[in-house]
């Protein structure tokens, strides 16, 4: 019995407790989904998680662009 309560046929979240909100991508850049995706996870259906889960690596390519550090400085003169 107890067995059952620890394997569940779930799909997991793709959380890895980096929490931060790309501005302009407006996705996490821990996990790479969007604040709605995280806020419904507990409520989506497997399907619908199987679903963000495949899309996942597309996503990575949105937040390649940094927008700040030292070569943001060096192009503004600063």
């Amino acid at each position: 019995m107890a067995d059952e309560v620890w394997n569940r046929d779930e799909v997991e979240s793709p959380c890895v407790r980096v929490c931060v909100v790309h501005p302009q991508a407006r996705i996490c850049t821990g996990c790479l989904r969007s604040i709605d995706e995280i806020t419904r996870w507990s409520k989506m259906s497997a399907q619908e998680r199987r679903a963000i889960i495949a899309a996942l690596p597309d996503r990575a390519d949105l937040l390649k662009t940094r927008r700040g550090g030292r070569a943001a400085r060096l192009a503004r003169g600063v």
